[in-house]
């Protein structure tokens, strides 16, 4: 995710955003269809072809709405995302809590040690940790491998998860089952069972809901037709414009196909949040963070933040 640094005003404005590196080509591009236009128009008599600026006029304005209704419905699935993780935040807080606080030897267990018993709450912590990054991975399409190298899971246990389907759904259930055989072991007081099982469930219910988001992606006619809609706009511009303002044709194309090519990059970019784009939601950013607060809570070494670098969190 693009993470804006302070600037002046005039700086922000001559370096400022992402969306230029994605759409120059098409803007040079048709520029510098309007300066040969331009130049036939204006140098060779002969050939003295324009069309009025009214269809420009007529089709301008539903663009434009078709652009921000394009573009709005692209935030909504990003915002959406960032609820969803902002909700894993909190869940994952609540869980680890109620693991470190709800496990405890019942009067009738028959191990009693302290010890024991955190050293069974550190691994399901854990196991907790590695859903939390295995989700992002999976999300990401990104390789499992990393959980091995984080030292979250062992290579033994990945070579079995990856034949999994579904990975973090995987290391859910063996979250599950270490509930059960803490209940099992009597360290669990039957009443505090469902709501650490309310904590599984609203897991399950946020990462469902990340994948609706990533398995639905804005349907592909839609985005084929903006973009034709856009480069025909910009394209036949310069017709419309060389008869009434001559020589400055080419520099208000410059701008206009600036705005409408930027805006149709923009959409495209913030309309899959789980990407690796520079707008994207900073997965690693708020898994790492999640990660932060779970071992500080077991009395481990905090992983350093993901810290920006040249403006971009992933």
């Amino acid at each position: 995710m693009f993470v804006q640094r302070k600037r002046t005003w005039i700086a922000t404005v001559l370096f400022g955003g992402v969306a230029l590196p994605h759409v120059w080509r098409r803007v040079l591009t048709v520029t510098a269809i309007s300066v040969a236009v331009t130049v036939l128009y204006l140098r060779v008599p002969a050939v003295h072809y324009s069309i009025t600026t009214t269809p420009f006029t007529l089709i301008g304005v539903p663009l434009g709405i078709f652009l921000g209704f394009r573009n709005n419905t692209a935030y909504d699935r990003f915002w959406e995302g960032r609820k969803l993780w902002g909700g894993l935040v909190n869940t994952a807080r609540s869980l680890t809590r109620q693991i470190l606080t709800l496990i405890e030897p019942q009067p009738e267990a028959e191990e009693q040690s302290p010890e024991v018993v955190h050293a069974y709450e550190v691994a399901v912590v854990h196991t907790l940790i590695a859903y939390i990054h295995a989700l992002r991975i999976h999300l990401r399409g990104e390789s499992f491998d990393a959980l091995v190298t984080d030292g979250l899971v062992a290579e033994g246990e990945l070579a079995r998860l990856k034949k999994e389907p579904n990975v973090p759904i995987a290391i859910l259930f063996k979250l599950g089952e270490q509930i059960r055989d803490a209940r099992r072991k009597q360290w669990i007081h039957a009443y505090h069972v469902p709501v650490i099982e309310q904590s599984l469930v609203s897991l399950t219910d946020l990462q469902g809901a990340c994948e609706r988001i990533k398995s639905t992606p804005t349907p592909y006619s839609y985005s084929v037709l903006m973009h034709r809609i856009v480069a025909v706009y910009c394209g036949l511009l310069p017709f419309g414009l060389a008869e009434s303002i001559g020589w400055v044709t080419p520099v208000v194309v410059l701008f206009i196909s600036y705005a409408l090519f930027g805006l149709d990059a923009v959409g495209d970019e913030v309309e899959e949040p789980f990407g690796l784009d520079p707008n994207d939601l900073p997965l690693t950013s708020i898994s790492r963070s999640i990660e932060q607060n779970a071992r500080a809570r077991i009395g481990e070494p905090v992983p350093p933040a993901t810290k920006a670098k040249r403006g971009v969190l992933s």
